[in-house]
């Protein structure tokens, strides 16, 4: 029986059930998970319904948008190239048929054998000169990926103009 001088906001039932509201409302928003940019979903680690602890990697999200090549230039061929000059690039998916239009974005810091665990010598510990392999970034046109998506890891050949 509640008496007109009792509040029930104070009353412990209510004060329990609402705790317990709060707590179920909270799970329920721990059930969604924003990712912070727009993309593809892909090395997917985590099934529904499982519980995962913070700081578990669950996927990657590729955003599609902001899609680029690192194309691995023979160090002979960088030369002249220099960030914000024009590419063109064909996939092997498409072929011949579909020419990618990009702008250089970076080139690499380091060859692939300078950040290699096994340096690059021969059994008598002696250097061998090899021509070593540069990454060069290369921005594409999403309006162009949106005609003809590409699969991450796509095998592409590209030709940056370096004459500007």
């Amino acid at each position: 029986m509640i008496t007109g001088t009792g509040n029930i906001e104070a009353d412990p039932d209510v004060v329990a059930a609402k705790a317990r509201l709060d707590a179920a409302r909270l799970a329920v928003d721990r059930t969604v998970i924003r990712a912070p940019i727009a993309g593809v979903v892909s090395q997917r680690q985590v099934q529904t319904g499982q519980q995962v602890a913070p700081g578990t990697p669950l996927m990657r999200i590729v955003p599609l948008a902001q899609v680029y090549v690192d194309a691995n230039f023979r160090e002979t061929q960088l030369r002249g190239v220099r960030i914000g000059q024009s590419a063109e690039l064909t996939s092997d998916l498409y072929g011949s048929g579909v020419t990618y239009r990009g702008k250089v974005i970076g080139v690499g810091a380091a060859s692939g054998a300078a950040t290699a665990l096994i340096p690059a010598q021969n059994a008598t510990g002696n250097w061998v000169k090899v021509v070593q392999r540069v990454p060069v970034r290369i921005a594409l046109d999403p309006a162009q990926l949106k005609q003809h998506p590409l699969p991450i890891g796509a095998s592409m050949e590209a030709e940056i103009d370096t004459r500007d």
